[in-house]
């Protein structure tokens, strides 16, 4: 058994034997001490661990732990707003009772005060929702209130990349990893009275890949749940969004960064990353058929024009339809090698010129709406 493994089990017995016995108890003693002496056994090897808990699965850093994909007490800690745990400084034993009362009295509390529910810190121990990031818990608090949060998103920024970087390398997919990401930026969606659209900054343009199926994951399922699709559609939009330009791994990275015009040779390779993504899923994870019809017909206008061509006229799929929309609103607002980032209000009035040419009509009339109405957070990923 793993060290993760092995910690999470003992703080999950030290919970349980919480809820058997009070304060002071001797079985209750002995529980917090191997749990505690589980943690100083995870952190010889791993400083900073860190832990994320997303319906059931469990997370730890960027890597699923499989063996832990039914343990009860990940569901529970995400049900009561406990979708992050990290330790970044050295425990003391103190720390951690005080830590595992503190866990122990949001599980067992029927509500929750707002700012609580976002994030919680001690010296050395931070938890709570998953895209909260405050110095301290009175920053924290004052976020809420003005609803001004700072998510970082760092961490999903990073499994997109290793995400790109599996599937070039290794031709492996990790669908649960992009299924986690999807679900994290939902959360970070959600962490207000209203919806924020955390949406990633580019910083340098080799992380355009990154950034850009971020955005699109998150615009995709924004539009999903503004036209009243059920969570799960939500969801599955996410993932298809996420996953829209993954054929993009098979581009070579001086065509994908260039930053004047393509000569004829370089568009035909770039235009090829629509059916080389469709490729990629469905030969490597079949329940993804959603995802690979987007990232195959996500270039193609309403008209029928765009790439790859179509044999015969026909109807893209909805999903697709919905990603192309979010797919161009992000690519207009991002700085692109050729050209600076489109201001919101333009890039929003292009969609709805070129609705019902380009673009699904009661679509992009949709999203048009809703980007008035919903607020967007951009915020910028380390180098």
């Amino acid at each position: 058994m793993s060290d993760p493994i092995r910690f999470l089990t003992s703080f999950g017995q030290a919970l349980s034997t919480m809820t058997l016995y009070s304060d002071g108890h001797p079985a209750r003693e002995r529980a917090l001490d191997a749990s505690f002496e589980q943690l100083q056994a995870l952190v010889a090897t791993e400083p900073l661990p860190l832990f994320s808990f997303l319906d059931g699965e469990v997370i730890y850093g960027q890597q699923v732990i499989r063996d832990l994909k039914g343990w009860d007490w990940g569901t529970r800690l995400a049900k009561a707003s406990i979708q992050r745990v990290e330790f970044v400084g050295t425990v003391t034993r103190e720390e951690y009772e005080g830590f595992l009362a503190d866990v122990f009295q949001r599980l067992t509390s029927a509500e929750l005060d707002t700012a609580e529910a976002r994030q919680l810190q001690r010296p050395s121990i931070r938890f709570g929702a998953i895209g909260v990031r405050g110095a301290d818990t009175e920053a924290a608090a004052m976020a809420v209130a003005t609803v001004t949060m700072a998510y970082t998103l760092e961490e999903e920024a990073a499994t997109v990349r290793w995400m790109h970087d599996q599937v070039a390398t290794t031709g492996g997919l990790p669908l649960l990893e992009a299924e986690a990401v999807v679900r994290s930026l939902s959360l970070a969606m959600h962490g207000h009275s209203h919806v924020i659209l955390p949406l990633l900054q580019l910083k340098s343009f080799d992380q355009y890949t990154t950034t850009h199926s971020s955005n699109v994951a998150v615009l995709a399922m924004a539009l999903a749940e503004y036209m009243g699709l059920a969570a799960k559609d939500v969801r599955a939009f996410g993932v298809a969004g996420l996953l829209h330009d993954l054929g993009k791994v098979r581009i070579p990275k001086e065509i994908l960064t260039k930053p004047g015009a393509f000569t004829d040779e370089e568009r035909r390779v770039m235009r090829q990353h629509p059916s080389e993504g469709a490729r990629l899923i469905l030969e490597r994870e079949k329940r993804l058929d959603l995802a690979a019809v987007v990232a195959y017909e996500h270039h193609i206008m309403l008209n029928g024009t765009g790439y790859p061509p179509l044999q015969f006229p026909r109807e893209c799929h909805y999903g697709s339809k919905l990603v192309h929309v979010c797919d161009v609103y992000d690519a207009l607002c991002t700085n692109r090698p050729y050209r600076d980032a489109w201001h919101s209000e333009m890039a929003l009035a292009y969609l709805e010129e070129r609705s019902g040419v380009d673009f699904d009509p009661d679509l992009s009339t949709a999203f048009c709406t809703m980007m008035r109405q919903w607020t967007q957070q951009r915020v910028a990923i380390a180098e």
